[in-house]
């Protein structure tokens, strides 16, 4: 569908053959990104890998990250991480079950987690007491503003709107939190540096001191200064923050919804766990119905709904309409999980029809693209999958969950917020019990 918002064409796909000519037959020719006043003021101009324009720079960071920070050996370089923080939300729940007869807040729960790993990971340490506690709420807004329209994006002339209205200050306070943020942490792994001496194992440290290793060696033969790396964390680290727990907080909804799913899922973690106080990143491996679980959640609750626009390069036919050079092309991932000229009753939760299916989320089966494909597909796809199982194979072994006041899954309410990323529009509330291995 071809439209026009103010004076930009806008080309929308929803279907899963238009999005693979986009993101693979065509993929270098719509790999360019729009330029949107609220991204330049949030990623530092354009530097991050997400919003950058196509061309050398974009390729050279691209690579930084796929080589250096998301790598699949990186990203297994962490499992520690991930088993440390997931214990400790399991042994938080378990104090919370003995002291209290009140439902457990899971979105907060969700995000805590996910926000503790990332944090780790990224920046080396968790962010929770002072003025960090602030951080969560900036990340949240950060979040809601990259998912407003900036109508002088499309109406040069009403771009003062922005400016009156008070959007652009917003943003721009929002920029200035987290650049003040991670310029501390930043300047903290200099001194660290300076004191202990450069980490030279880069499996040693988070990302920080990754990307510092990197400019001072000049490891990728590309010169990136402290705005890139800057643009960099913020990539990783927001996003990662936002969209993951957003898909944990859907599973923990869905399952909640659909006891039998629980209880089956249940039965398959508890099977290959056996009397283990924990599962592991080695137990996964195993569980092929937990991972059927994620891809439907993931299918039915895409984080980014409508994939980051791209912006075509030059002109080109595609499904018999002239695509003018400059023009967006808008992927709507959910429409095209919800077709049901692919999926047999598109709106049910049915985890089962993975099973006996190659389609995976990873960019290659353009019926599943919640995380986009081709080049502009998203770096932490391995990541994201990787915390997202291991915290949800815990939650659902170590507990036995259930709706708070005998509420039945099917008038849970299921009203979503806007943003870019697409989070419940209420806090999951759920009541856990603690599962009994021995009996």
């Amino acid at each position: 569908m071809l439209l026009y918002f103010g004076k930009v064409p806008v080309l929308v796909v929803s279907s899963a053959d238009a999005a693979r000519k986009v993101m693979k037959t065509y993929d270098l020719v719509f790999s360019d990104r729009p330029q949107s006043k609220i991204f330049d003021i949030l990623f530092y101009g354009f530097k991050d890998v997400a919003s950058c324009g196509y061309g050398e720079y974009w390729r050279q960071i691209k690579s930084l990250c796929v080589l250096h920070l998301l790598s699949s050996k990186r990203v297994r370089s962490y499992h520690r991480v991930r088993e440390e923080e997931t214990l400790r939300m399991v042994e938080y729940i378990k104090e919370h079950c003995c002291s209290s007869a009140l439902p457990l807040n899971l979105t907060e729960l969700c995000s805590t987690i996910t926000n503790d790993i990332v944090c780790r990971v990224a920046l080396g340490k968790r962010y929770r007491e002072g003025r960090e506690m602030k951080l969560q709420e900036v990340l949240l807004e950060f979040g809601e503003l990259l998912g407003t329209v900036c109508i002088g994006d499309y109406i040069p002339w009403l771009d003062w709107l922005g400016k009156v209205n008070g959007f652009y200050i917003r943003a721009e306070k929002c920029a200035k939190y987290l650049d003040e943020f991670i310029e501390q942490v930043i300047e903290e792994h200099i001194s660290h540096r300076l004191r202990n001496g450069t980490v030279d194992n880069e499996e040693q440290g988070d990302f920080v001191d990754v990307l510092l290793s990197v400019q001072k060696t000049n490891a990728i033969g590309f010169p990136i200064d402290r705005t890139s790396i800057k643009a960099l964390i913020l990539d990783m680290f927001a996003a990662g923050t936002d969209t993951t727990y957003t898909v944990l907080e859907w599973e923990m909804t869905e399952l909640l919804r659909h006891q039998t799913v629980m209880h089956k899922l249940q039965d398959e973690v508890r099977t290959v766990v056996g009397k283990k106080t924990q599962v592991t990143e080695d137990d996964l491996v195993n569980m092929n119905y937990l991972k059927a679980v994620i891809k439907e959640t993931l299918r039915l609750h895409a984080p980014i709904p409508l994939l980051i626009p791209r912006k075509s390069m030059e002109d080109i036919k595609l499904d018999g309409y002239d695509i003018a050079a400059g023009t967006q092309v808008i992927v709507n991932a959910w429409a095209i999980a919800r077709d049901p000229s692919i999926w047999e009753e598109p709106l049910e939760f049915k985890p089962e029809r993975f099973m006996n299916s190659s389609i995976d989320f990873k960019g290659l089966d353009f019926e599943l693209i919640p995380f986009g494909a081709g080049r502009r597909g998203c770096p932490g796809v391995l990541f994201a999958t990787a915390v997202n199982e291991l915290v949800l194979a815990n939650l659902v072994y170590q507990f036995d969950w259930k709706l708070p006041d005998g509420v039945a899954g099917k008038n849970l309410d299921m009203s979503e917020t806007g943003g870019i990323t697409c989070h419940r529009k209420y806090p999951l509330l759920a009541v856990a019990t603690k599962y009994d291995r021995n009996e």
